[in-house]
């Protein structure tokens, strides 16, 4: 067995859709970046890839690549499963940590933990997600950004 952590945050901006686990969650500003900006599947990259020992997300997918603009997180995930996946080790759980003032998230987790079971290939048993505030402190706090924190086990085929 393998443990990957993994962590994500992003500004909120107007003009972009707000994406958790593949999710579009209605909000009026959502998450900055080159991809989709979705902080719960780029810290997942950052888990899987870390416990496989393969990097991090920004070795894979620099920010300064364009091919990468505007991709849905999804399809990166499902690139680092398969360098995962040949390295001999597949996901077995992952638990997650979701830190937003804004929207409110629970009325969306058990879509958001389904979508993210989809994509590793797990049931949704084996996959947790969580939401948090930050007590109105930091930039999080003041709604100006999301954060998300992943752990993952991997285990041998």
């Amino acid at each position: 067995m393998r443990v990957g952590i993994g962590y994500d945050i992003h500004r909120l901006v107007g003009g972009r859709p707000f994406v958790l686990g593949g999710v579009t969650v209605p909000h009026a500003q959502g998450p900055a970046g080159h991809s989709d900006g979705d902080p719960l599947l780029h810290a997942l990259i950052d888990a899987l890839l870390g416990a496989a020992g393969l990097g991090d997300i920004g070795a894979h997918f620099p920010p300064s690549d364009p091919q990468w603009r505007d991709v849905p997180s999804g399809v990166l995930v499902e690139r680092v499963l398969h360098m995962v996946r040949a390295t001999g080790l597949t996901p077995h759980n992952m638990d997650s940590t979701i830190v937003v003032e804004r929207p409110l998230l629970a009325p969306h987790i058990a879509g958001i933990r389904a979508a993210v079971a989809g994509l590793l290939g797990l049931d949704a048993a084996m996959v947790s997600v969580k939401a948090k505030t930050n007590e109105g402190l930091e930039a999080i706090g003041q709604g100006r950004a999301v954060a998300a924190h992943v752990v993952v086990l991997l285990a041998e085929v």
